[in-house]
Order: C-alpha cells, then structure tokens, then sequence
C-alpha cells in the first residue's frame, strides 16, 4: 500500500487490512519504510500460512516520494518540503543502512564500494541495451491487458498512421 499522507487524503483512508475480514483473510499492518519490521511481518504471516494453509493479507505503509505516473504532479498536493522530510527521515534504505552502520556491519567506505560497482553494472547494462534491437512500435498496445480495448486499438491506429504520414521523423 502506499500513502500520501496529507490532510485530506488521511482522513479517508483507513487501508486495506481491514477489509481481509471479509474475504476470510488474516492480515497484517506493517510500517513498510522499516525493513525489519516488514522482514519480521513477512515471516509471521509465513508461518500462519503454513499452520493454517490459508492466505495472510501484508499491508506495508509507506511513503510515495515520487509521482503517481508521469503525468502526475505531487508538488501540486503536497510541499516540496514534506517530500524532503520525508527522505530524510523516513526513507527506508537510509534508516536500514543507518541500522546497519551502528551495528558495524556496514561501513561508508563499504557503501561506497558498492555503489561504484554497481553503477558501472548499470552502465554496462544501458550500453547492452541501447545496441539491442528496438521491439515494433505495436508492442507498447500489448502489455496490459490479454485482449487490445476498443481505445487501445484507435491509439494504435491513430499513431501507425502518424508515422506513416511522417515517416522521416521516425
């Protein structure tokens, strides 16, 4: 689950958990930004589901930093200044490398290491990707659902025939 916690959407929202009531379900609430906590409620509800051979509802709130999708402006609902709180206090990698720096079993020079090499992994990835053959435009009709929707198949159309009429810009 995830929450925008802002005064009007808080007063809304009471989650998900309770409704596995109704479905027959156990269900667990859990503070996703702390991974302990979700490794811990993870592991509970392995157990009850083996013990009970029935399913366990997980609901880990957390924080959205970034938009709903790319046509979604957050900053128009909430401050620039509550998403930066928000990563700077709440962020889940920060608080576990934090935990796992008091507990000296990370280090900064480690985390460096780390970030070094898998930024050049990345790096080497993009490259891998960008020779790779591009799929036919059609394929960006395909993904969601098993059979094309009506406004689906008028999108397709309605960009096959821009590109034809423009073939050089593409």
């Amino acid at each position: 689950c995830e929450l925008t916690p802002t005064p009007t959407v808080c007063g809304r929202i009471d989650g998900i958990a309770s409704r596995s009531v109704g479905y027959g379900m156990h269900a667990i609430r859990v503070d996703g930004n702390d991974m302990a906590a979700v490794y811990a409620a993870t592991k509970a509800a392995r157990e009850l589901a083996l013990a009970e051979s029935c399913p366990v509802l997980i609901e880990a709130m957390t924080y959205r930093v970034g938009h709903h999708s790319t046509s979604d402006d957050s900053s128009r609902y909430r401050s620039i200044d509550e998403i930066k709180k928000w990563k700077e206090d709440v962020d889940p990698i920060a608080r576990f490398r934090n935990y796992l720096e008091r507990e000296r079993l990370w280090s900064q020079e480690e985390d460096a290491q780390l970030r070094s090499d898998e930024r050049l992994e990345v790096l080497k990835a993009l490259e891998q990707a960008e020779t790779a053959a591009k799929p036919p435009l059609e394929e960006m009709f395909t993904d969601v659902y098993d059979v094309k929707l009506p406004h689906l198949e008028e999108q397709e159309a309605s960009m096959l025939a821009h590109i034809a009429k423009y073939p050089d810009k593409y």
